[in-house]
């Protein structure tokens, strides 16, 4: 498994898609919200956090995503998460982040 969390970037239209992989943990998450955030640079209407790739997230992984979703409210931008593992959206159930963050089942749905 690599180490860079963010796998790759592409682009539907104006919606970034970003697609992570591997546990976001304390040792990755800094690495993380730096890939993340930098693809606010180019402008996008939409960013999609693809995390099929993500079995696990602690509460640094997490803390990097809410500062993701900060910065695109601040800007406009929407923000999706798709293709959440059964532990990662536990943690955002636990933290009640499944009502903040708007979850899709699969990337079409994040898409539309």
């Amino acid at each position: 498994m690599k180490d860079e969390p963010v796998r790759n970037v592409r682009w539907e239209g104006d919606t970034a898609v970003i697609e992570v992989e591997g546990d976001i943990d304390l040792h990755r998450s800094p690495r993380f919200q730096k890939g993340i955030l930098s693809v606010l640079n180019d402008k996008p209407g939409k960013v999609v956090l693809d995390l099929s790739g993500v079995p696990y997230m602690d509460s640094s992984g997490v803390a990097s995503m809410v500062k993701l979703l900060s910065r695109t409210r601040e800007r406009g931008i929407g923000l999706k998460l798709a293709n959440t593992s059964t532990k990662v959206k536990s943690i955002l159930e636990i933290t009640s982040l499944d009502t903040v963050f708007e979850l899709t089942d699969s990337l079409d749905d994040a898409l539309k």
